[in-house]
């Protein structure tokens, strides 16, 4: 593989890069949406966000981020008077978390709406505050809950990184891709970037698994 062993380094921290960015603002925005899809005092936002996870979740990853970009170039080249190209890196953050948010939002949700009323009612009756409801009784429940949905969505979110590739994201799919050209050893690149993404997914997966046994079984 010659040099390539370099550039699939650097090509491994742009990919986990990208993927801790989108997943971070993604859980960020999907829980703030959730919260706001519960608020039975403020029907229209809540339907506002269901318009908006619906949207995301109907259009495929791919076609968000080409939109994002290409959109994004657009909406900047006519604030500029020129051409003005969004950076892929960035235009791949924003959509990912776009993608992460939208899934989120009803992993959250699912798992709001499971914790029993009747703890909310009694830490209401405790006089807590809405922040300490959530901090203290809603918050670690809903976060036992939603742990298995939650690490799926990461898993597939570094997956879903291989796409930002198609526009022009030097990440590990960009490199396998110049180097099985250049090379003509389309096999040896192709299975170099499958163990990187497979590590990826692994370590990702034991990390929700030892976060899962941090937290004892709820209602047993």
């Amino acid at each position: 593989m010659g040099g390539f062993t370099a550039q699939f380094a650097v090509a491994l921290t742009v990919t986990i890069s990208l993927g801790l960015i989108s997943g971070w603002l993604g859980t960020a925005v999907g829980l703030l949406l959730a919260i706001s899809k519960g608020a039975a005092h403020h029907p229209m936002l809540a339907g506002m966000v269901t318009v908006y996870t619906t949207i995301v979740r109907g259009l495929p990853e791919l076609l968000i981020i080409l939109l994002i970009y290409f959109g994004g170039t657009t909406l900047a080249s006519r604030l500029a008077g020129r051409y003005v190209e969004v950076n892929a890196f960035t235009a791949g953050a924003i959509a990912l978390s776009v993608v992460f948010s939208g899934y989120a939002t009803e992993v959250f949700r699912g798992a709001i709406a499971a914790v029993p009323a009747g703890q909310t009612e009694a830490a209401k009756a405790l006089g807590l505050s809405a922040w300490q409801r959530w901090l203290l009784i809603i918050g670690p429940q809903m976060l036992r809950l939603a742990l298995p949905a939650y690490g799926n969505l990461w898993i597939s979110l570094f997956k879903d990184t291989a796409l930002v590739s198609i526009v022009g994201l030097t990440d590990i799919m960009r490199v396998a891709y110049v180097g099985a050209g250049s090379q003509r050893a389309p096999l040896t690149f192709y299975l170099a970037a499958s163990a990187l993404y497979l590590s990826l997914t692994t370590f990702t997966l034991l990390s929700i698994r030892i976060a899962e046994r941090r937290y004892p079984a709820l209602g047993r």
